[in-house]
């Protein structure tokens, strides 16, 4: 594929032998009308924010509802995580425009309902409250919606014009490739 001009190709651990015959549902386009493509460094970091902050609050939604340590550990980790990477926004964004020190005000105008991979927090808990049984399920939709989150970011990237704002958004990319990673971890540990 890559041979063929592809740019974004992944080799997935066990490959095509471990495919156990799930298919993607839901329209391709959920969640790019939030970009228009004209997006300025500063708006793709806050839209980037908000969507961390959402995710981040589903999983601490999710540990509210389950009653297995370590799902609720697990997804208290995994919210942890999501404020790290906004921890890591938030100085790309003073890194811009180191007037806007007050973090307070940049949240007041980044934070919405939107999470990561275009979905709000209710819709996605609403849909899938039924198959977050166990660590091994929960693992599988964290790494979904880290997916999806990665699939909607380089498609942000395709998408706007600016040269600073394509760079941003593949790099935050490069982030969601390092949550997959260290759920994939976790989904070895717990599968051995």
């Amino acid at each position: 594929m890559a041979g063929k001009g592809f740019k974004e190709v992944y080799n997935l651990k066990g490959g095509i032998a471990h495919w156990q015959g799930l298919e993607t549902t839901g329209p391709y386009d959920i969640g790019m009308s939030i970009v228009t493509g004209k997006e300025t460094p500063q708006e793709i970091i806050a839209l980037a924010y908000g969507m961390e902050h959402g995710l981040g609050e589903l999983y601490l939604a999710m540990a509210e509802i389950l009653d297995d340590s370590d799902v609720v550990n697990l997804f208290t980790q995994l919210a942890d995580m999501e404020e790290l990477h906004k921890d890591k926004l938030f100085d790309l964004y003073l890194a811009i425009d180191p007037k806007k020190s007050d973090r307070q005000i940049f949240e007041k105008h980044t934070l919405s309902d939107i999470m990561e991979g275009g979905f709000t927090t209710g819709e996605f808990l609403e849909k899938n409250k039924n198959i977050m049984k166990n660590v091994t399920d929960v693992l599988n939709i964290a790494m979904m919606i880290e997916t999806r989150s990665l699939d909607l970011y380089l498609r942000y990237a395709q998408k706007v014009e600016d040269e600073n704002s394509k760079t941003m958004l593949y790099d935050i990319a490069e982030e969601e490739k390092v949550h997959l990673h260290a759920l994939g971890q976790l989904m070895d540990a717990k599968i051995q």
